[in-house]
């Protein structure tokens, strides 16, 4: 937020995208490995119910480089399907 303050001053906008699991072919192979129980767990409890994709990280990113986000600046973007509200308010850290 503090820069989106001093960009501000240059007319440019900042924000950020801090993505939860994202489908790659890294993250199959931690899904199938000795830690796949937690993933399917934390997948299991939180909103979405499944991983991300890189292409919907890629459409928040779109978004906030397009006229249609022109307004949006100071803002992190958690693009982890929920399981950030999952772990603070839901059954993920039971």
């Amino acid at each position: 937020m503090a820069e989106a303050v001093k960009w501000g001053k240059k007319k440019a906008r900042i924000n950020s995208i801090s993505p939860g699991i994202i489908v790659t072919p890294l993250a199959i192979d931690e899904f199938n490995g000795k830690r796949g129980a937690f993933y399917k767990n934390m997948f299991a409890k939180a909103p979405a119910g499944r991983p991300g994709t890189a292409d919907e990280v890629a459409n928040v990113a779109e978004l906030l480089m397009s006229e249609k986000g022109s307004f949006i600046t100071g803002a992190d973007f958690l693009v982890d399907g929920g399981a950030t509200a999952a772990y603070f308010y839901g059954d993920l850290n039971r």
